[in-house]
């Protein structure tokens, strides 16, 4: 079973890769969706990782308030967007 984390107020140069490495020490990454303003293609600072249930509970609890490229992430589970 995966869940999605949302991970916000990244650092504008953090790339999917740096996401990756630093979410695969809680558990298996599915993927890393970098969120960009479809206009100007640039960061918006956040993403959503998906990953397996425990990785990501110990991911939310390891990273939310750690600072990250000279920003304190807020990491916590997705919310369903309703339309």
């Amino acid at each position: 079973m995966f869940k999605s984390v949302y991970v916000g107020n990244l650092p504008f140069s953090a790339t999917e890769d740096d996401i990756r490495e630093l979410f695969t020490k809680h558990g298996a990454v599915r993927t890393v969706k970098m969120i960009t303003d479809p206009d100007t293609g640039k960061p918006r600072g956040y993403c959503f990782v998906e990953m397996e249930n425990h990785g990501a509970f110990a991911a939310i609890d390891a990273l939310n308030g750690k600072e990250f490229g000279g920003r304190n992430l807020r990491v916590n589970e997705a919310r369903e967007r309703h339309r």
